[in-house]
């Protein structure tokens, strides 16, 4: 009989595993590694938390750096330099995410906002605002590739960017296939330019599109061209750069580089200012454009003593619902990665949208007694509009309580604000777009701070995130306030009163009794 010796053959079986999987015995020999300092740790939970804050674990080690070391006689070990940290490349599920986000964004516009806008107007007119968002939108998509992008997000001085991305040049290169990459919010996080440039371009092209529903029913067709390629070139893109453009994250290395990126960055950034995803750049910009608009243009005949009723309201709500839809495009796109801040944007856009419709519906019944669907629309665009500057920087109460008062004080917009201007703004543009705007973009540093439940904002020096001051930074947002509405009206009224004096704004008043879809287009848009 075999004696058996269970310690040899312990010994034995370990052997053969060494030898099958070498990494196995050395596993609890492998490097720990070093522990993050508690400096650097969120004070704010994860969900409030933006992503450049919590950067992937990967990204904690370099890629150069093996997890396990191959053994190496002491002989023949060598003092080595130091790899250089490999370029980041964009990760699929930001790539795929953003995509998306955009396609939400070109909804929003078309057919979403020509839907909403062309429910508003008179039969006679529906086609003519559908031609008009529609024509803007691929003329702005065009501008953007050819100086728009370059002039907005490339660095130049703190009012204008440079040429350095005319018709989107270098970005692309023939030779090897490759795509630039672009920043986002997190440090060694990029996307393909090409993805960010094209998300983009749908932002300048609904915010110019956005301001033709003040002046709609009334102005030639080729007048809204013209106004359109000059009122974007003047105000969208100087807006742009002063708020969004920054050399990117990935700059903040030290305090002396970290004040050389913010010198190179645009004028509202450089200030501070937050607006997580246009309440100025979009929203006040085309609000007080589209203002001044109705000033200059003047009122339609018979405002005033004709009631101008919306022809279909069933377009109008199924506008409302694709905006609501896309406006989740919009503002988590903004994040710019899919992470926890976009999840943030998300969850605030769908809150406050709903608290807005709700509240401007509740007030409504009580003023006139009975509950509109036009109201209900409204509310929800007021909501979607004021928490856009807010929803990355704020947590899920602050966004109930911004679009809670949103339907409010949208709905005076609407009402008690536009009697006193006495502005005939067709669709209330700046009753909705510029007041929902302006609210959103003050109460965002209200709700920022940790103490009302926001995220802070973020220290990429330090890689942590630090509280906000309600009063300095609301004064601050108050600075981005005033910019838009003083830069883009003044930009606004010389191009309206150039165009007038050149080629005419409005159309004769024979075609406006007829309307603008046979005058301008030749064709209806119903034929019964």
């Amino acid at each position: 009989m075999m004696k058996l010796y269970p310690n040899k053959i312990l010994a034995t079986l370990g052997l053969m595993l060494a030898l099958l999987a070498p990494g196995f015995g050395q596993a609890e020999e492998a490097p720990v590694a070093a522990p993050v300092p508690e400096a650097a740790a969120p004070a704010t939970p994860d969900a409030a938390m933006p992503d450049a804050a919590m950067p992937d674990a990967g990204a904690a080690m370099p890629e150069a750096m093996p997890a396990t070391p191959e053994a190496a006689p002491a002989e023949d070990a060598a003092p080595a330099e130091a790899a250089p940290a490999p370029a980041p490349t964009p990760n699929k599920g930001d790539t795929s995410w953003m995509l998306v986000a955009t396609l939400l964004v070109v909804m929003m516009s078309i057919p979403g906002l020509a839907l909403f806008y062309g429910g508003l107007v008179r039969s006679k007119n529906m086609l003519s605002i559908l031609m008009q968002v529609f024509t803007i939108f691929a003329l702005i998509t065009v501008l953007w590739a050819v100086y728009g992008y370059s002039l907005a997000f490339t660095p130049g001085n703190a009012f204008f960017g440079g040429f350095d991305r005319l018709f989107l040049k270098g970005i692309f290169d023939p030779m090897t296939g490759s795509v630039a990459n672009a920043a986002t919010f997190s440090k060694g996080v990029v996307i393909p330019e090409f993805v960010f440039v094209a998300f983009q371009a749908t932002f300048a092209a609904i915010t110019v599109a956005l301001t033709v529903g003040a002046f709609a029913e009334r102005m030639k067709f080729s007048a809204v061209l013209v106004f359109a390629v000059l009122w974007f070139t003047f105000a969208y893109i100087p807006m742009a750069h002063m708020v969004w453009f920054w050399p990117g994250p990935d700059a903040f290395t030290d305090a002396d580089a970290a004040a050389a990126a913010v010198a190179a960055s645009g004028w509202l950034f450089q200030k501070g200012a937050l607006d997580f995803a246009g309440g100025t750049v979009v929203h006040i910009n085309a609000g007080i454009a589209g203002l001044v608009g109705a000033y200059v243009v003047g009122k339609r005949i018979g405002y005033g003593r004709e009631a101008f009723t919306p022809h279909s309201l069933t377009m109008t709500m199924i506008g409302a619902s694709m905006l609501w839809v896309g406006w989740f495009g919009f503002n988590a796109g903004s994040a710019l990665e899919a992470g926890g801040t976009a999840a943030l944007a998300f969850i605030n856009t769908l809150n406050a949208t709903a608290a807005a419709a709700l509240t401007w519906t509740l007030a409504e019944w009580m003023l006139k007694g009975k509950p509109s669907m036009l109201g209900a629309a409204s509310g929800a665009v007021a909501g979607l509009v004021a928490i856009t500057p807010a929803c990355g920087w704020v947590g899920v109460s602050g966004a109930l309580a911004i679009g809670a008062l949103a339907g409010i004080v949208c709905l005076w917009g609407v009402t008690g604000l536009k009697k006193l201007l006495g502005a005939d703004d067709a669709l209330d543009v700046f009753g909705i777009h510029a007041v929902g705007g302006i609210l959103g973009a003050l109460l965002t540093g209200v709700f920022n701070t940790w103490s009302m439940g926001g995220t802070g904002i973020l220290d990429y020096v330090n890689n942590t995130v630090i509280d906000t001051s309600i009063g300095a930074q609301v004064w601050i947002q108050a600075q981005a306030v005033l910019t838009a509405l003083i830069w883009s009206g003044v930009v606004a009224f010389i191009v309206f009163k150039l165009i007038d004096m050149t080629m005419g704004l409005r159309v004769p008043e024979e075609q406006e009794r007829e309307g603008l879809d046979v005058a301008n287009h030749g064709e209806r848009a119903y034929n019964m």
